[in-house]
């Protein structure tokens, strides 16, 4: 690589057919270690999850073109498509969906926490290069293995919840906002809820010297390490609950993004908050009750178990990412940042962190006492992932999309099934095509209500020591790792997703307005700006 100038961005197609581009999930360019890893991974459990359900296609395939997340599904032989129906027809009939979601709860979810904690609890810095080595392959093969999980369980998470949306948009005629409104509270992890949350709130609130003892005037990260060493009630509680979100990223999937522990004010403040504000009220059971009236009555007992069902799916959503990949992409870059550390001291890196921007080989290379990359090379590398965002590469490459296939020529239990697989994708990846006024910006309501706020522009990790308590967050997409964030924050906005987004999931669960799929949000309105975010009209007006 060129160590002068900023390599160019070129948009050739990887292989054969259409590629469409993923800018929810990868906003800017990955690193090269995400590039080599994640591909693999990701095909594989989306084969599993298309397997499992039954779905007409191998897999989804992914590459990544100057960075940047591109993707191509890959349909099943047609001599495979007779057993596909034959599944597909068990999963309605037998609601696979719950045998499923019950294997997270009670095994899968579980097992990745215990392996969580057996890479957490090592030290990197205390480890000799050769070790070194060998726990930096460790952590790329458990985020890989996590990467599959997260992906296998997508269509548990994802296709009761759009078949629920399929029919009840079908009966009543109501808004997405309003029918997905009914999903709050089934997922604990969205609205940055766990026990150790749980605990960790009801032990300071219990304590009165103990929550003052949060706003000690003491450098953040040396406040939370000592307060979590006190053998009290509210330090067993911080040092359990740093365990289970320290090392959690707080922004996207790859190792560029921080993990908790990295931002302490933000850690810090967000804690507080979580003790002192009570949070939002919803009804949700009322809420229920008023869309099933707008149901046919001869529909409304089929309402019931759909809703239910999809709330059974609902609750896997954000935890498949939180208990899988984005704690291990925490634990990745922690591996990495030891390294990176050693070679900084050595004087063969400008800066620790852009260690993160080698591949893996790279690394393990450079901690040997290779000489490249070398620290200008790796340096370029942390510059081009800076300097761009995925607004710069083109929505598709290779041949042109082809058609939407006719769900009436599918077999009633394949249609039925690609229709919620369709919905699901639409609601996710979808934008507001309606234009924009000078002072109002037209996205997809996500989450219901009107607020006032002062927008914070977030480009990235790095910006979120700057949220204040109160702050309307403006970001080009979110992902689960943001739900550490959200006592701060009192409405989402972004210019990526729909309403099945991570912003639009996270926004319901902590009862903050949201509006997603704005476009270009982040270029009309400046940071600073007031503002009034309405989630159910989909506006955001600018104030001031």
């Amino acid at each position: 690589m060129d160590t002068m100038t900023q390599p160019q961005l070129v948009f050739e197609p990887p292989g054969p057919g259409p590629w469409d581009l993923d800018p929810v999930h990868f906003p800017r360019p990955v690193t090269a270690y995400w590039a080599e890893m994640h591909p693999e991974p990701f095909s594989l459990g989306y084969g599993d999850m298309m397997t499992f359900y039954g779905a007409p296609f191998q897999t989804r395939v992914t590459a990544y073109v100057s960075g940047f997340c591109y993707g191509q599904m890959r349909p099943v032989p047609p001599e495979s498509f007779p057993d596909r129906v034959a599944r597909a027809g068990e999963v309605f009939d037998r609601k696979l969906w719950r045998e499923q979601a019950a294997e997270w709860h009670d095994v899968r979810k579980p097992a990745s926490v215990l392996a969580h904690h057996e890479i957490q609890d090592i030290d990197p810095d205390g480890l000799s290069d050769e070790e070194l080595v060998d726990y930096l392959r460790r952590c790329r093969a458990h985020h890989a293995a996590m990467i599959r999980q997260h992906m296998a369980f997508t269509g548990t998470a994802v296709i009761p919840p759009s078949d629920f949306l399929v029919h009840a948009a079908q009966w009543t005629g109501l808004p997405t906002v309003k029918l997905l409104g009914l999903m709050r509270g089934a997922s604990l992890i969205s609205g940055g809820g766990s026990p150790q949350h749980a605990a960790l709130v009801a032990a300071y609130r219990a304590d009165p010297a103990a929550r003052e003892a949060l706003d000690a005037d003491e450098e953040p990260g040396a406040l939370l390490e000592r307060l979590r060493r006190e053998p009290t009630e509210t330090g067993r509680a911080l040092d359990a609950y740093l365990d289970f979100a320290g090392f959690r990223l707080l922004d996207g999937f790859d190792i560029s993004n921080h993990y908790a522990l990295e931002m302490p004010d933000v850690l810090l403040r967000a804690i507080r908050s979580a003790i002192d504000e009570a949070g939002a009220v919803s009804d949700v059971e009322a809420e229920i009750a008023d869309v099933r009236s707008h149901v046919p009555e001869e529909h409304r007992e089929e309402y019931d178990e759909l809703l239910a069902d999809a709330r059974v799916g609902y609750s896997v959503r954000d935890e498949r990412g939180v208990y899988s990949d984005i704690w291990a992409s925490g634990l990745m870059r922690r591996a990495a940042l030891a390294a990176g550390r050693r070679l900084a001291a050595s004087g063969r890196l400008h800066d620790p962190e852009h260690i993160v921007f080698a591949d893996i080989d790279e690394m393990c290379a450079l901690v040997q006492g290779a000489a490249s990359p070398t620290a200008d090379e790796l340096a370029t590398r942390y510059a081009f992932h800076k300097a761009h965002t995925a607004k710069e590469a083109p929505t598709h490459i290779g041949d042109d999309p082809p058609p939407m296939p006719d769900a009436s020529a599918l077999p009633p239990p394949m249609a039925r099934l690609m229709a919620a697989l369709g919905t699901a994708m639409g609601e996710m990846f979808g934008v507001s095509e309606v234009a924009h006024d000078e002072t109002v910006i037209r996205g997809l309501g996500a989450s219901s209500g009107s607020r006032e706020g002062t927008v914070r522009r977030v480009a990235g990790p790095s910006d979120f020591d700057r949220i204040q308590q109160g702050d309307v967050l403006l970001t080009e997409a979110t992902t689960e790792a943001f739900n550490i964030l959200l006592p701060l924050l009192s409405a989402i906005i972004t210019d990526s997703g729909g309403a099945l987004s991570h912003a639009a999931i996270v926004s319901r669960e902590y009862g903050i307005p949201g509006v997603v799929g704005t476009r270009d949000a982040t270029a009309r309105i400046e940071d600073g700006a007031r503002v009034r975010v309405d989630g159910d009209e989909g506006t955001v007006t600018v104030l001031a």
